[in-house]
């Protein structure tokens, strides 16, 4: 019989792997452990081609500096600086398109020990584009 206990077993892969929006976790050193369907979607890396990668083959190469200062001082301070409230940010789709996205990060941790971070990510690159050219007219 199927485990449906919600926060442990095969009903909680169901839940990542359905979600609407994109689930990344990384560990602590920013490789991907966790890439779920919707990800596999948003970015045009199938999980297989995304575990055990750095983060960076979805950051811009301009966003990366500023990306893993924050990440890395997330992780020694065991907080993240927006404390779950979403921003917008530059991505990379895996044909070299930019996207926008609005994510979300937590940290992941086990009692004291920051295992790792994950974050929740949407596809707002329709809506962004439509805002700018708005607001250039």
């Amino acid at each position: 019989m199927e485990n449906l206990d919600p926060a442990a077993g095969p009903l909680a892969e169901h839940i990542l792997d359905q979600l609407a929006e994109a689930l990344i976790y990384s560990d602590r050193e920013g490789i991907i452990r966790r890439w779920n369907r919707a990800a596999e979607a948003l970015f045009g890396f199938s999980a297989e081609a995304a575990l055990g990668q750095s983060l960076d083959l979805i950051i811009p190469e301009k966003l990366r500096a500023a990306h893993w200062r924050g990440f890395h001082a997330a992780i020694e301070n065991r907080h993240t600086r927006l404390n779950g409230r979403p921003t917008l940010t530059g991505a990379l789709h895996r044909d070299g398109h930019k996207l926008y996205v609005e994510m979300s990060f937590a940290l992941v941790a086990d009692g004291d020990t920051v295992l790792g971070s994950v974050a929740v990510a949407r596809d707002v690159t329709e809506r962004v584009t439509r805002e700018r050219a708005a607001a250039s007219r």
